[in-house]
């Protein structure tokens, strides 16, 4: 029983001394496998929790430190955010960014869009709040793509049908959707 153990002994230090032998030929060729995998792991992390990105549609692929992004993304912004958070991390030489647009709009038309809602928006707002028969401190104002959406309340069917025509006379806008509750 004795010799038994001791050749079994002899047999698992010898395979574990083979073992770190190959290992230690083989990581200096495996080091950029290792560390390329490290990196494409971080990667899909990063784009993974970035909650603006569908990171699903989004392939990363590593070669020695130089990350690929490939995929589809809905704009410029998200092509430029997943580049950024890549670059970001340590370790990553360069990114090729291979992404494509499905919404293939220029930062400065987005930019220009949002804009305009947002100058849309204040307007109405404004308008409403500075007119006697509406009471525009309850009215709610949002803007997408040059349609006005009311929410709040007031407090008759006039003063709702009011707000709907002030919002409706204001320049660009195209819709409004009143979601106005009268209160009485």
């Amino acid at each position: 029983m004795n010799l038994m153990k001791k050749t079994l002994s002899a047999a698992v230090i010898a395979v574990s001394v083979s073992a770190g032998a190959i290992a230690g030929e083989k990581s200096e060729q495996k080091s950029f496998t290792m560390s390329d995998a490290w990196l494409d792991g971080k990667a899909e992390t990063v784009l993974l929790l970035n909650e603006n990105l569908n990171n699903f549609a989004i392939d990363t692929d590593v070669h020695n430190g130089v990350v690929i992004l490939s995929g589809e993304v809905e704009s410029n912004i998200d092509k430029r955010l997943a580049e950024e958070l890549i670059i970001g991390i340590d370790g990553v030489k360069k990114v090729k960014n291979k992404l494509t647009v499905a919404n293939n709009e220029s930062l400065g038309e987005t930019l220009s869009k949002e804009y305009t809602d947002t100058k849309i928006a204040a307007v109405v707002k404004t308008r409403l709040l500075l007119d006697r028969e509406v009471s525009g401190t309850k009215i709610d104002v949002s803007a997408q793509e040059g349609t006005i959406t009311l929410k709040g309340s007031v407090k008759s069917g006039a003063q709702k049908d009011l707000a709907e025509a002030i919002a409706e006379n204001t320049d660009d806008v195209e819709k409004v959707v009143n979601k106005l509750k009268v209160t009485g």
